[in-house]
């Protein structure tokens, strides 16, 4: 049988701002966060930079994990009471009792590229470079791990944009085999010259803001973000952090079709959207909303439509939060599913943002307004570099 969990807290920080209330305000007024690339200008495009990421400071005591990774970590650690309601987790259950399983798709990296700027004599890196604290793919759990003083499994999962999305699916299976109590997951993903200029060599950077299913999408604008859900048995107490929801399925599969493309009829899409609903126990029609992975590139845009039209037909609405936020990459599962839990809340579908004219070839259900009703059941897609898919069925608890 399987055992039902719960997401008792969980926050956000992103291009929309810090904290879950700053994503909801902002998805109600249909206020985007994309603005013009300041970060790396010779890419070009339009990014989702967070706010107050440089001034941020982390602790003396863990000075050696600073990067800008890190310090996004740090500023949803300490939003909407999250760190407080990881604590009271580790009070009931104990340190050695809670695990911590983070996504991320290129860690710190930043640190390493700005340490390779100012090499000295024969190629060395600065002293002050610390990579276990910053570019390794570690760092992010070792971090968390060491700011809410937990002792449990903890681990990274670096698939792609799917990394945060899969997290939930990985310490689900840490709770049902008894290995711990309680899992902190989540993810984060900062913005750094090898995602702006990988993705502009490769011709997906949009010159304008991304729109995801509209018939003149041009690509996608990259953002970064960082966010954490407490995970627990149904049952445990509420944290009083953010809208209590259930995990009630996931699916996980691979194509293996491209390094860089998705499969173009949406195989491995269709399967874990499938495998989803299974393990929830749900049908197709018991779904209230589709939140797609909607990157706003053709290719992208054109398998998911296929794979959702398979699996639901048009009878569901389907909208992609990337016109907020942008493409948040790692982050991109942990993000979306607290923006499912404000809009369950909040009894809203967030219709894609900026469309002009949804691409008429789709088949699916394109929400392009905020629609106001019930949302009891939402699926929560992310795919990945290397056609790595994750579907994730939330509802209310």
């Amino acid at each position: 049988m399987r055992e039902s969990l719960v997401i008792t807290a969980s926050t956000a920080v992103s291009a929309l701002g810090i904290g879950a209330a700053a994503h909801r305000d902002a998805l109600r007024a249909r206020r985007g966060g994309l603005r013009p690339n300041d970060f790396e200008t010779a890419t070009g495009g339009w990014i989702g930079r967070v706010e107050g990421v440089e001034a941020h400071a982390l602790p003396d005591a863990l000075a050696g994990f600073d990067c800008r990774n890190n310090r996004l970590a740090s500023l949803a650690l300490d939003a909407d009471g999250f760190r407080q309601a990881a604590l009271a987790a580790r009070e009931q259950y104990g340190a050695d009792r809670v695990a911590v399983v983070m996504g991320t798709s290129t860690s710190g990296v930043q640190a390493g590229e700005d340490a390779y700027r100012v090499r000295g004599a024969g190629g060395a890196l600065p002293d002050r470079f610390d990579y276990d604290g910053t570019q390794d793919m570690f760092s992010l759990a070792r971090f968390v791990r060491a700011a809410l003083g937990l002792r449990g499994p903890a681990l990274v999962v670096s698939t792609a944009c799917a990394s945060s999305a899969r997290c939930f699916a990985d310490a689900a299976h840490l709770i049902g085999a008894g290995v711990c109590d309680a899992a902190v997951v989540g993810g984060a993903d900062s913005l750094c010259r090898m995602t702006l200029q990988g993705f502009a060599s490769l011709e997906l950077i949009s010159p304008d803001p991304c729109r995801p299913c509209d018939a003149g999408r041009a690509g996608i604008s990259i953002g970064e973000a960082a966010g954490f859900a407490l995970l627990e048995r149904a049952g445990a107490p509420g944290r009083d952090a953010g809208p209590r929801m259930a995990l009630m399925g996931w699916g996980a599969t691979s194509d293996a079709h491209h390094m860089s493309a998705p499969h173009p009829l949406g195989v491995g899409a269709i399967g874990a959207m499938r495998t989803a609903l299974r393990r929830a126990g749900l049908a197709p029609g018991d779904i209230d909303w589709i939140n797609l992975h909607g990157t706003g590139t053709r290719a992208n845009d054109a398998m998911e439509d296929l794979a959702v039209a398979e699996v639901f037909g048009d009878a569901v609405p389907a909208s992609s939060t990337k016109g907020w936020t942008g493409h948040v990459l790692g982050a991109c599962g942990i993000v979306e599913a607290v923006i499912a839990g404000q809009c369950m809340a909040g009894g809203f579908v967030a219709g894609c943002l900026g469309v002009e004219m949804p691409d008429p070839q789709f088949r699916s259900q394109v929400a392009v307004e905020n629609l106001e009703r019930p949302l009891r059941r939402v699926i929560s897609n992310s795919f990945g570099f290397g056609g790595v898919n994750c579907s994730l069925v939330f509802g209310t608890a």
